[in-house]
């Protein structure tokens, strides 16, 4: 009788993949995690309980199925695992990185509940996918047969390669455009190479582009090319262009040199690793070393910020947050990462002035407390009256979260293009399908700032309808 390869959490304990020292990791961007071998991979996917209803997968915004390919890891069928992965993710090695698993298909997984300790999707979806590009099961894209149709999409983005992925292997032709000079967006700018090194993206982009993808790349709608030109260009247009206006606080002192805008500083920190010239890195603006820094904020980008600080040489790294650990948005391993490494969370805080003359040097704090919970069920924050104190503080990061641009404004279709009253594009949930015919939107832009797997769902889903859509409008045509 074969002996069982999966049920095994009772008597293996959970492993997460080996850290790097925080001493050592704090010298350099490389990701901290080292990777699983081929016997820790299998030992840990054996954990799996193969449940009949896996909370994992349904928790996951790509439904990917995971306990299949947690068994083909276990049987050494790695891969059939790896074919099984790819089916419902464009990039699992990268959402395998980046994906906070403790709120999704791990913080969800059924022995977790029971006590168990999760199984560490994350890293085993990693492990399978780094492997499949090492043994050379990473095939370029070929499509059966071309369509002699095109589509345009604006934003090179997850979402945006998500859809070009789709779309090209289905024989359209697909042609990005980004205002950026390299693909990627977030994960090539946003997302440091401590959590995503850009030669995982890289490759990616090399895949697409031999599989008869193009990029325009320094391209920007309404600057370089007209949105009524890329509409006569394609047969179809798929908006793509996440969020990137910055949320600020409107408190005195907002304008002091030295107070500083998220992705501005994570863009020029990763730009410095890709060997780019960075004056406002250079001459200080966006550089932590020797400074005492102060971040605001609670989610992934603010602990991004907190931890690129630290690499950077900051002489302390405070973050200030005004709910408490618990009721944080962010992942709490990042937390865990970032306190090994040496930052310091000062919970139940807000900032209400940046104090200095023309260059910060402190932040105006106000303690908080939890009160009745909001409209989205959070306990409300409340200012403790007489609370307030200084945080000293050489660079302020606000790390607040993002706001869609108004595209349509700016690209001279504000009658056509319909945005909601936040300013996002509004598109048909399931279609994806704008005011606009044969315009579609997806990702950040329609749903509002998230992370990157809802983002590639989004993309998948939106080449699915463009599709569907191509085909319809041919066949009414041909009656």
């Amino acid at each position: 009788m074969a002996k069982q390869p999966m049920l095994k959490f009772v008597d293996i304990p959970m492993q997460m993949p080996t850290k790097r020292p925080p001493e050592e990791r704090r010298a350099d961007f490389r990701e901290i995690y080292a990777d699983f071998s081929d016997k820790e991979a299998r030992t840990q996917a054996s954990r799996c309980s193969q449940c009949g209803v896996p909370y994992c997968q349904s928790h996951c915004p790509l439904h990917n199925n995971i306990p299949d390919w947690l068994l083909m890891t276990a049987e050494k069928r790695l891969e059939e695992a790896y074919l099984i992965s790819q089916e419902t993710n464009t990039f699992p090695e990268i959402c395998g990185r980046i994906c906070p698993q403790d709120r999704l298909c791990e913080g969800n997984c059924v022995i977790e509940q029971a006590g168990h300790g999760t199984v560490t999707i994350g890293a085993v979806e990693r492990y399978i996918t780094d492997t499949a590009w090492e043994r050379g099961w990473v095939k370029p894209i070929e499509p059966m047969a071309e369509r002699g149709q095109s589509v345009g999409i604006i934003g090179a983005g997850p979402g945006g390669l998500a859809a070009a992925d789709r779309l090209r292997r289905m024989g359209f032709a697909v042609t990005v455009y980004d205002r950026n000079d390299r693909a990627g967006g977030l994960m090539m700018y946003g997302i440091p190479g401590f959590k995503l090194e850009k030669n995982v993206v890289a490759r990616r982009l090399d895949q697409l582009e031999k599989g008869g993808v193009r990029f325009e790349l320094s391209c920007e709608v309404g600057r370089d090319v007209s949105f009524a030109e890329l509409r006569r260009r394609h047969d179809a247009l798929l908006i793509a262009t996440g969020v990137y206006k910055a949320r600020t606080l409107k408190v005195p002192g907002v304008g002091l040199r030295g107070v500083v805008k998220a992705l501005d500083y994570l863009t020029a920190q990763n730009r410095v690793d890709l060997g780019d010239s960075v004056p406002e890195y250079e001459d200080g603006t966006l550089n932590a070393k020797g400074k005492r820094v102060v971040v605001i904020g609670g989610g992934d980008t603010a602990m991004d910020c907190v931890r690129t600080a630290i690499r950077q040489g900051a002489t302390s790294v405070r973050c200030l947050y005004r709910r408490d650990r618990e009721n944080m948005p962010g992942s709490r391993r990042e937390v865990q990462n970032a306190e090994e490494e040496g930052v310091e969370f000062v919970w139940l805080t807000a900032p209400r002035a940046f104090l200095g003359d023309n260059r910060v040097h402190g932040v105006r704090v106000v303690r908080m407390r939890l009160g009745l919970p909001d409209a989205d069920g959070r306990r409300r924050p409340e200012e403790i009256p007489g609370s307030e104190y200084t945080e000293e503080a050489d660079l302020v990061v606000m790390a607040l979260g993002f706001e869609p641009e108004p595209l349509a404004e700016s690209w001279g279709v504000s009658d056509e293009l319909e945005t909601t009253r936040w300013g996002t594009i509004k598109a048909d949930f399931r279609s994806h399908a704008t005011s606009m015919p044969g315009v579609f939107a997806a990702g950040d832009i329609v749903r509002g700032a998230s992370l990157v797997v809802w983002a590639i769902r989004d993309g998948r889903e939106a080449a699915d309808a463009i599709c569907a859509w191509m085909e319809e409008k041919a066949r009414m045509a041909a009656e």
